[in-house]
């Protein structure tokens, strides 16, 4: 008898398990954090690199080899300063050219001028005819007109040659060399880099990409807090100084340019560092303040209400829910928030001063017919 009947107490369990915990609604704890009163900041962030407040390029206007090179990188020059040179050779031997056809331009003008002259006396004693006289003046004009080019191509020559002695712009600090001594430059098409000078580094300027989602809240005079990866413990100060309205359109995202002034007294900062930035955008001194994961808190399915919820919430309107006496309700309240630091958020209006906001729930299991749910501790 005990085998055919050991089978059917196993079928009898299997159903009635189910059954004991049909429409058994689940229980609930929550966590809850009061609300605080102090000081609360909001920033923006944002990514940018760090650049001299005025960096000139050093080009070339003529081509050659480079036959000097008097700086190098971080070498700090002086406006007018010579920095490179360029084999003058070809270009003494076109200056004397052009000084040679200036000489021959004015000597056949002189000719054409004295010719003038005796066409002149000789035109009243008819032993020369107005036609000659006529000639002689167009002649003049023609020589004079070479004398003019010729002067202009000799100028031309001796700028050539000036332009050999390649000078630094501005006062400032070289952060870039871009040639080696006997290297040929060409400057036929378009002007050749030589060197960059950055006018004064103790003063520098981020340019940072500001989403476009944060880019309203940002304005000129705001403080800003950066720092770098080269110095990662240490946090550095600006100013915005510009925002730019021009669009910056990378695939789907677009961002805007904040220019950002930095003082660099040290010159521990370098031109091309990449910063980190956090601008600040709005400060509160004294508010009370909610947890943000109060704002986030979403009960779960199942939880009873004390009333219901709004509907539609506009604006800056936000959910929040308290916990009643009973403990085992929540009441739906609506408040109006402020700035946020991604961690608290202003509250302005909708609870007092002294409640405390729903964050978190936790499922309370429960034991089933058959001593289901958790283990007894060990003793």
């Amino acid at each position: 008898m005990f085998r055919p009947f050991f089978p059917c107490l196993l079928a009898v369990a299997v159903i009635l398990l189910p059954a004991c915990n049909k429409d058994t609604p689940p229980a609930f704890t929550f966590e809850t954090a009061p609300l605080t009163r102090g000081d609360l900041m909001q920033y923006a962030t944002a990514s940018g690199s760090l650049g001299a407040v005025v960096s000139v390029d050093v080009g070339s206007r003529v081509s050659g080899k480079i036959s000097a090179l008097k700086v190098d990188f971080n070498s700090p020059v002086k406006k007018g300063d010579l920095v490179a040179q360029i084999d003058p050779s070809i270009y003494k031997a076109a200056l004397r050219q052009a000084e040679g056809e200036l000489a021959s331009a004015e000597a056949s003008a002189k000719l054409k001028r004295q010719n003038l002259a005796r066409k002149e006396i000789l035109l009243p004693k008819q032993a020369a005819t107005q036609l000659d006289l006529e000639l002689a003046v167009a002649e003049l004009a023609q020589a004079e007109a070479n004398v003019t080019i010729r002067q202009a191509a000799m100028q031309k020559s001796q700028a050539d040659l000036e332009f050999c002695n390649i000078t630094s712009p501005v006062d400032g600090i070289v952060i870039s060399r871009k040639i080696e001594l006997d290297q040929t430059v060409a400057a036929a098409m378009t002007t050749p880099i030589l060197f960059t000078i950055a006018q004064d580094i103790t003063k520098m300027r981020i340019t940072a990409s500001v989403s476009e989602a944060d880019i309203g809240m940002v304005r000129t005079g705001q403080p800003v807090d950066f720092s770098v990866e080269a110095f990662p413990d240490e946090t550095f100060h600006g100013v915005v100084s510009q925002v730019r309205k021009a669009p910056v359109i990378t695939t789907t995202v677009v961002t805007y340019e904040s220019i950002i002034d930095v003082d660099n007294p040290e010159q521990k900062l370098f031109p091309g560092m990449t910063a980190d930035v956090s601008i600040l955008v709005a400060e509160r001194k004294g508010i009370l303040r909610i947890p943000d994961t109060a704002l986030r808190f979403t009960p779960p399915e199942g939880v009873k209400y004390e009333e219901k919820a709004p509907a539609k919430l506009t604006g800056n309107q936000r959910l929040v829910y308290l916990l009643p006496a009973d403990k085992t309700s929540l009441r739906p309240v609506v408040v109006r928030v402020g700035i946020s630091d991604n961690l608290e958020t202003e509250l302005l209006d909708g609870l007092p001063e002294d409640a405390n906001v729903v964050t978190a729930s936790t499922v309370v299991a429960k034991k089933g017919p058959f001593g289901g749910g958790p283990p007894a501790p060990k003793k």
